[in-house]
């Protein structure tokens, strides 16, 4: 059998010392389909991005490129424009059938926070290959705001395969058929593409752009901050917008995104070809998420978008990104939006949960 691992397995690799954690794991760390990672009680400022290589340590590496440590237990900001690594509290002993994939919280992302998952022996970020036994580390660069941290924070999170679980098209196109995956045509190939909405129904604000000069953000404070101190609106009347190299952007999806409960989805790294932009952080759907049983009715999705080399234009309906489909290995007991927290379900142009609303 193949298929993404959900609650009730995780929860078995916890009980079983698979997964295993100092403190110990909560239970409010499980979500449907993947693991909340908590961040340890130091942070090393490093001089550069990097991998431990085949065979390395990452303890060792650390040495190559460490500026000073910092202890979080008092909280502490990392500052925008530099790259801290921090080890995890979560650590693993994969079996041989077991690999696992890492990606920002969907908060962490809207905050232009990247945050990745690197280990001992590592030779990509936020892919943990089979029968990996060691710690976990985050690498994080904020890229908008500074932030302020401790200890046990959840910024990205952990999703564990067995065997290959992708859907092919022809399967993507069948499932479409039978639980409707999104609102209007779907445009699949190599996963399911969605386009960007720049005719908002109502009005003429199609999203944000970040502001480059503004405060500090803690993490733990949830509504509490003025968005017009740190985002400015975007508005248009044509169905366009230009977007400005180096600039960080919230847009969301044209069309309601549906993750029926059997599966659960990621959004694919962003293909180069389709403009001088990428849709900046691949996220984790998870099983349920714009489920109508679950509350979402359709959810679209929050696109979090940076333009590179030179200013673009960017028009209403331009396909942006794809959702690459995979199935569960089974079920999870409880899918996105029902009896868990969810702060994103049936969710339209929306920033972090930071950040006041209305």
């Amino acid at each position: 059998m193949s298929g993404v691992l959900p609650d009730q397995s995780i929860q078995k690799m916890i009980d079983s010392a698979t997964i295993s954690a100092q403190p110990p794991i909560l239970s409010e760390q499980i979500q449907p389909a993947s693991l909340d990672l908590r961040l340890g009680n130091t942070a090393w400022r490093v001089r550069a991005s990097f991998l431990s290589g085949e065979e390395r340590l990452l303890a060792d590496r650390l040495k190559d490129f460490e500026m000073h440590e910092i202890d979080l237990r008092q909280g502490a900001v990392l500052e925008k424009g530099c790259v801290y690594v921090l080890p995890l509290m979560e650590s693993l002993d994969l079996p041989e059938n077991i690999q696992a994939v890492a990606n920002a919280k969907s908060s962490t992302g809207r905050l232009d926070l990247l945050t990745r998952v690197i280990t001992d022996n590592g030779t990509e970020f936020d892919r943990i290959r089979p029968g990996y036994k060691g710690p976990l580390y985050a690498e994080i660069c904020p890229r908008s705001f500074s932030v302020l941290v401790r200890p046990g924070m959840r910024l990205n999170q952990i999703r564990f395969r067995q065997g290959q679980a992708v859907l092919s098209d022809s399967e993507l196109k069948d499932l479409h058929s039978s639980d409707r995956l999104v609102s209007g045509e779907a445009v699949i190939g190599d996963g399911l593409g969605f386009s960007v909405d720049l005719k908002p129904a109502n009005g003429t604000l199609v999203g944000y752009r970040a502001k480059p000069h503004t405060g500090v953000i803690d993490l733990d404070r949830i509504g509490a901050y003025d968005p017009a101190e740190f985002w400015e609106e975007v508005h248009s009347s044509d169905g366009q917008i230009i977007l400005d190299p180096g600039a960080f952007y919230i847009l969301v999806s044209r069309e309601a995104v549906h993750i029926p409960p059997a599966y659960a989805a990621e959004m694919a790294p962003f293909l180069a070809m389709v403009g001088e932009f990428r849709v900046h952080y691949a996220g984790f759907f998870d099983p349920g998420f714009g489920h109508q049983a679950a509350g979402g009715g359709g959810s679209r999705g929050v696109l979090e978008v940076r333009c590179h080399e030179a200013p673009f234009v960017l028009e209403h309906a331009q396909i942006v990104g794809r959702l690459v489909y995979e199935r569960m290995l089974k079920e999870p007991a409880q899918v996105y939006g029902a009896g868990i927290a969810s702060n994103y379900q049936g969710q339209g142009l929306k920033l972090s949960k930071h950040f006041k609303s209305g």
